[in-house]
């Protein structure tokens, strides 16, 4: 094949030359965009070095297998959940209510588990209408997900057609759907969950075998998305990343796979909840960054007036958006019901609400809507479980994890606002 083959003979000037993108032209294109505040994942890189040298130091247990099992465990609930609040902070919105729609969700598969007796309220409409035998896990979990997507629709449906602040509508949400869980929950108190196939999503490791077989799978599947999307560009003849950088993507993943499966097979083995929030990051991720539905979320969250001029269905893709965060706050809830094994009246309470707004801030979502990445939820919850973790094995009160927590939400939040700035001062979108 000649080199003429190889190089597109129409289309703009500027795309030719940006397709033949060298590596120096790439890191001097990256220390630009740094230069203009535009740090991308760097903070949480540095945060979570700075937080790793810090515990390490003060207690040497921070670092072992089974601690970093439970570092997985512990932020699998809260990124599911901020997977969600991710969308609905690129809109420029707030949802209040996601801490106790997870706990509806949860609450209603417990009881639906038990059948009639586990629900004092509904029991008797249950035997009526036929439904006399504990539910089948599978239709229990999927009855719970779709009350809550009814429930993201209903308070999406509120704020669109009465154009009323999101913060004030989810508000309300969070007083309602605290008062249905207790009332959902009644006397009982506390709602055992004796489903296997429940337990174990939060319960349940790989062998070592199979952990080495999903990390191979999980690299090439990456190494095979992101050759194709260079192949893809470079025949759109649209600028592309140097091919080197992306074999040293490649590589990082590769090793980083391998470090992960190795260091959970020295503990209990890979936990699949976290296999659970890799596969709906990976979705979900797709969904934002290559889809039309996540197109549209950018452009309203960018700029409302703008995108309903262009044709864009806002009232639509908004009720969407809080749909998908209720449904993803409800994954959330089941996961956490799944590593306690039960609900009570206490779900979806306590700091459940904060923190999973908090991750993605943290994490690089912007609170001004329009920019964000779904990968923030993760880089997000890590900060915030390793914090929370390493306080833990310095037996910190509850008090001390809140300040600290709210240390790092705040220095987020700055970073935010003055990456915001930069970026709006140097026209980067």
């Amino acid at each position: 094949m000649s080199e003429t083959e190889l190089t597109p003979t129409s289309g703009p000037p500027v795309l030719r030359e940006a397709q033949s993108q060298s590596l120096s032209d790439y890191i001097n294109a990256y220390f630009k965009r740094l230069r203009a505040g535009d740090l991308g994942a760097l903070p949480i890189i540095l945060g979570m070095i700075l937080i790793t040298v810090i515990f390490q130091s003060l207690n040497e247990n921070f670092l072992t297998p089974r601690n970093f099992v439970n570092l997985i465990l512990q932020m699998a609930g809260i990124t599911v959940i901020a997977i969600g609040v991710v969308y609905v902070l690129l809109l420029g919105e707030i949802d209040l209510s996601i801490g106790y729609v997870s706990a509806v969700a949860a609450v209603m598969l417990a009881l639906l588990l038990r059948g009639p007796t586990g629900i004092s309220g509904l029991g008797s409409l249950m035997e009526r209408l036929g439904f006399v035998e504990p539910w089948h896990w599978a239709v229990a979990m999927l009855t719970s997900l779709f009350l809550v997507a009814i429930i993201g629709i209903l308070q999406g449906l509120i704020i669109t057609r009465f154009q009323l602040p999101s913060f004030v509508v989810t508000l309300a949400g969070f007083l309602v759907w605290n008062g249905v869980v207790l009332i959902l929950i009644g006397a009982g108190g506390t709602v055992i969950i004796q489903d296997p196939v429940i337990v174990n999503i939060a319960n349940y490791f790989l062998t070592p075998q199979q952990g080495q077989i999903l990390g191979v799978l999980m690299v090439v599947l990456f190494a095979i998305g992101r050759i194709t999307r260079w192949l893809g560009r470079r025949n759109r003849g649209v600028s592309q990343t140097p091919m080197v950088v992306i074999v040293l993507q490649i590589l990082v993943v590769g090793l980083v796979t391998a470090v992960t499966v190795y260091v959970c097979n020295l503990d209990r083995g890979v936990p699949v909840v976290g296999v659970i929030m890799l596969i709906l990051l990976t979705f979900f991720s797709w969904l934002a960054s290559r889809t039309r539905f996540g197109r549209y979320v950018y452009a309203i969250g960018g700029n409302m007036e703008a995108a309903r001029r262009a044709g864009i269905n806002v009232t639509r893709i908004r009720m969407t958006v809080f749909m998908l965060s209720s449904v993803m706050a409800g994954i959330g809830g089941i996961v956490l019901a799944s590593r306690l094994r039960s609900v009570d009246t206490a779900a979806g309470g306590g700091n459940l609400l904060l923190i999973s707004i908090a991750a993605p801030v943290i994490g690089g979502t912007s609170l001004f809507g329009g920019h964000g990445r779904v990968i923030s939820a993760l880089l997000g919850a890590l900060i915030i479980a390793g914090v929370e973790n390493g306080m833990g094995l310095m037996n910190y009160s509850a008090g001390v994890k809140f300040v600290v927590t709210g240390l790092v939400l705040l220095a987020a939040v700055l970073v935010d606002a003055i990456t915001r700035r930069g970026r709006a001062q140097s026209g980067i979108a």
